[in-house]
């Protein structure tokens, strides 16, 4: 130790006998910055050395092309990659994909990965989202029921016209031929067929009694939901 403690306290004196200039171009600083750099060199080479054996070090696996595979599908092929995978929330359902399959996933198909990297998965419900057909429907005009079907997801099927009192006016919600209420779910996309009135009843004329029945809002209702419109 106090040999060391010499050496450094020789160097220190000998550099302000020779001034800071004059010592950098002597062979004693030159020779002191080479065997530096040399250490340097060696430190680097050593670092990186076990970098690459501590975290595998340019040895990639190539994420797979997981679209469309059924989830048990996708679990296994990972596992043999030595891969893992975390579900994500379902997106919107695709026809265009079967059902629970995977829709898409990050990394993308392609990327380079360390093991054990975690793919996330992205997965297709089984069929539409339901949708909850709102209220005040019935015995509103057309021109106000179209736009709030096709709002909510609904597509608006064939019109149909009965006898009734006003023209225009919604009396019923049709799905493959059952009558559907206000407050129903129905599964988004489904057609809605519209039985609406055509007007060639008179004020007091005999009502056709499905419409009687099926129908407990009054004339004047009707009447103040067209002075609405």
């Amino acid at each position: 130790m106090a040999s060391c403690l010499d050496k450094i306290l020789t160097f220190v004196i000998h550099l302000k006998s020779m001034g800071l200039i004059k010592f950098i171009f002597s062979k004693t600083f030159i020779y002191q910055l080479l065997l530096a750099i040399v250490a340097l060199v060696i430190l680097i080479f050593l670092g990186l050395q076990w970098l690459k054996v501590s975290t595998n070090h340019q040895e990639y696996i190539e994420v797979p092309d997981l679209k469309k595979f059924d989830l048990e599908i996708v679990e296994k092929k990972l596992n043999e990659m030595d891969l893992r995978f975390e579900i994500l929330d379902s997106a919107s359902y695709n026809p265009d994909f079967p059902p629970y399959s995977v829709i898409e996933h990050i990394p993308k198909a392609g990327t380079n990965v360390k093991s054990q990297r975690k793919i996330y998965l992205t997965l297709n419900p089984s069929d539409y989202a339901k949708v909850q057909l709102p209220e005040l429907l019935i015995n509103r005009t057309l021109r106000q029921v179209e736009p709030s079907l096709k709002s909510i997801g609904l597509q608006v099927g064939e019109i149909i016209e009965t006898p009734y009192f006003a023209k225009d006016i919604v009396l019923h919600l049709l799905h493959d031929g059952d009558t559907l209420s206000p407050g129903d779910y129905i599964t988004k996309t489904s057609v809605i067929d519209i039985v609406i009135s055509d007007g060639s009843l008179d004020f007091g004329e005999e009502v056709s009694p499905a419409i009687e029945v099926d129908h407990e809002q009054d004339l004047e209702e009707l009447l103040e939901n067209l002075e609405n419109e």
